[in-house]
């Protein structure tokens, strides 16, 4: 009894001695002049005491030990940046605060908010970009939120350029909607992509459709009453997927879960409906931000173009090429299933020159809205009279690329609108025989009893001179799932381009 009850003092005395090495070590570190102490010895343990040795760097626990649970994967990083600002309050009292950190639950709050609708769990970080690898598979989701002017240096953009190429997404926030933010995001957008303009996204898009059926936010402004609008944010796409985002007015509030009298910014409801959207949105395209950050090669560009076909493109003004890598997966298809000798290169197409007419077929995609030039349009027009054909579609099925196709079809054409081609026509059996198609979930959602392909065309003398789907064609070449877009089935896209391929060859 004795020997059990000196036992348990020594155990006493040992606890206690480390609660003061404990103590004594928050002590020293807050001044920062503490060195942590030698590793202790390994412990002589029997067989009976332990598990079966690991291989590092797995340690393993005693089984009085709990386990905890791994930490969900970070799915959002908050950036780090800028310097303390400084406030005067009106009793001449000075505060700093840091300008990037303003919404300090935001990200918190919306990833559980998300987790609980999507069945999900991702967690937040903080990190600065001078220590990240900038790696899409480390963190998917950069994020950055604040009020005033901010810059980055060349070399963090070029990583930025790079980390969005290969499947990332950068979210800018301007926190009670200011306005130096605001402009401060929209430089580094133009550093980042001269070419791709940030775009304000479109009624359809998929972000507004990912989980909630997003119509309208509800804005709440200085001295004003709430009201309802469209929802305002801004994009710049990489293929089909938006690979940076911006919300002029504030959500990070509505993450957060708090009101104030003062800003721009979304109310609290709309504000974590859209970040739940965002959230679905990122996980399902993810996947696909990094097939297409690969970067797929024509191996014959550059060769002379001989009698082979090839693939020619029209530059317009809107997204021209929002899947590079699909026209070789089409010319492979074309390759392996018809007697047509194709040339695995690519032709960008100006209308404005004379290389559109070395091209049997061109094709034009997109998904927003775009305008031809007067001198593309009558060069269009003179291609077509002349015996050209087009094949179009509106890639993903967006609504912006196919209204404005219909309206500068009008224009090229304008005495020749487009009109169902019928399914006995031979287009549709040129080569393969085109009954029943597929297509993707979201459109069979809407259209469960659709099974036959949506074509129109314009027919100038006796033969098609232009072809045109509403659905996404291109869009599947690849094979590639995207999640939100209304497209045919990788197998169908195919079938139906071999066939335009084919057609335009033989008309």
């Amino acid at each position: 009894m004795l020997r059990r009850l000196g036992t348990a003092a020594c155990w006493l005395v040992l606890a206690c001695a480390a609660l003061c090495l404990s103590a004594f070590v928050v002590e020293q570190v807050a001044y920062g002049d503490w060195e942590p102490p030698p590793p202790p010895k390994p412990s002589r343990i029997s067989a009976s005491e332990g598990f079966p040795p690991l291989p590092l760097p797995a340690t393993p626990l005693r089984r009085t030990e709990k386990k905890r649970p791994p930490a969900p994967p970070a799915l959002i990083a908050k950036i780090r940046y800028g310097k303390p600002v400084w406030k005067t309050t009106d009793d001449g009292r000075r505060f700093s605060y840091l300008d990037w950190q303003s919404d300090t639950t935001d990200l918190h709050n919306i990833l559980l908010t998300a987790g609980s609708k999507l069945q999900v769990k991702y967690r937040s970080i903080e990190l600065g970009l001078e220590e990240f690898s900038f790696s899409p598979a480390e963190v998917p989701i950069l994020y950055l939120s604040g009020h005033h002017n901010f810059t980055f240096g060349d070399d963090i953009v070029e990583k930025l350029r790079w980390y969005l190429r290969d499947g990332g997404t950068l979210v800018g926030d301007a926190c009670c909607g200011a306005q130096p933010f605001t402009e401060s995001f929209k430089a580094l957008s133009l550093k980042l992509f001269p070419q791709r303009p940030l775009r304000q996204l479109p009624a359809d898009h998929p972000i507004y459709q990912a989980f909630y059926q997003i119509e309208n936010f509800t804005y709440q402004e200085p001295n004003k009453a709430p009201y309802t609008g469209a929802p305002n944010i801004y994009g710049i796409h990489l293929g089909c997927r938006v690979a940076v985002l911006l919300a002029p007015y504030d959500v990070s509030c509505g993450w957060a879960q708090h009101e104030h009298p003062w800003g721009f910014r979304v109310k609290a409801v709309p504000a974590q409906q859209f970040g739940v959207n965002l959230t679905a949105y990122c996980l399902a395209s993810h996947e696909l931000g990094r097939f297409l950050g690969a970067e797929k090669v024509y191996y014959q560009t550059g060769e002379p173009t001989r009698e082979e076909f090839v693939f020619g493109q029209v530059i317009h003004g809107g997204d021209w090429d929002p899947h590079p890598s699909g026209n070789m997966a089409l010319l492979k298809y074309v390759g392996a299933n018809s007697t047509l000798e194709v040339q695995f290169k690519r032709s960008n197409v100006d209308l404005r020159k004379t290389e559109a007419f070395k091209h049997p077929l061109l094709y034009m995609t997109g998904h927003d809205d775009f305008v031809l030039l007067d001198e593309e349009v009558a060069a269009l027009r003179s291609y077509l009279r002349n015996g050209g054909i087009l094949l179009a579609d509106s890639c993903c099925g967006r609504k912006d690329f196919d209204q404005a196709f219909r309206r500068e079809m009008a224009r090229v054409l304008p005495k020749h609108p487009l009109e169902p081609i019928t399914p006995s026509h031979p287009l549709l059996s040129v080569q393969a025989k085109i009954g029943k198609v597929a297509y993707s979930g979201i459109v069979r959602q809407s259209k469960p009893d659709l099974n036959v392909p949506v074509l129109e065309g314009i027919t100038m003398g006796g033969v098609l001179a232009v072809i045109y789907t509403p659905y996404g064609l291109g869009t599947q070449w690849d094979g590639m799932e995207r999640p939100f877009a209304k497209c045919y089935s990788t197998q169908d896209a195919l079938r139906i381009g071999m066939n335009a391929i084919v057609y335009s060859m033989t008309h």
